[in-house]
């Protein structure tokens, strides 16, 4: 089924000009302690890892569809989805921090302040709930109750 709402969070662009000013200092420093060669092998093994690091770190992905939410590697079927809340970076701080419920499943990012809450239905799964960043919670709760909608529909 095709999704009504897709978003990736990717790491801000900010991170990746911290990245290339860690980098370049590094250069710097591997260049006058070491050979030439060594300084390039370095910087390239460097550079080469922290792309990987920030891509695999922007690779989440948040989806809803007809039939499911998907938060990262989990996808929910939508019949199990009690409710969605957006929630404000404050708030999202107090669940992220001692309003915390340890079986909770987060997608979380550190660059991204808002969140939803999505609230679950499901005897068989002790999950009490998932806390998914966004950058447009508003949009996220709304493709979900959507979702909800045209699930109770059918």
């Amino acid at each position: 089924m095709k999704a009504t709402y897709q978003e990736r969070l990717w790491v801000p662009l900010r991170w990746w000009a911290q990245a290339t000013m860690l980098v370049a200092t590094a250069w710097l420093a591997l260049l006058v302690a070491v050979p030439g060669w060594v300084t390039t092998l370095v910087t390239a093994l460097i550079v080469a890892l922290t792309a990987a690091l920030l891509t695999w770190i922007g690779s989440a992905r948040i989806e809803v569809s007809p039939t499911h939410v998907r938060a990262g590697s989990a996808r929910l079927p939508v019949q199990f989805v009690a409710s969605a809340t957006a929630l404000d970076a404050a708030a999202t701080r107090r669940r992220m921090g001692p309003g915390a419920d340890a079986r909770a499943w987060l997608v979380t990012r550190p660059y991204l302040a808002e969140s939803v809450e999505i609230t679950l239905q499901d005897p068989a799964d002790p999950t009490p709930y998932w806390l998914v960043s966004t950058r447009r919670p508003q949009d996220l709760v709304a493709a979900i109750e959507a979702a909800r909608g045209t699930h109770a529909a059918r």
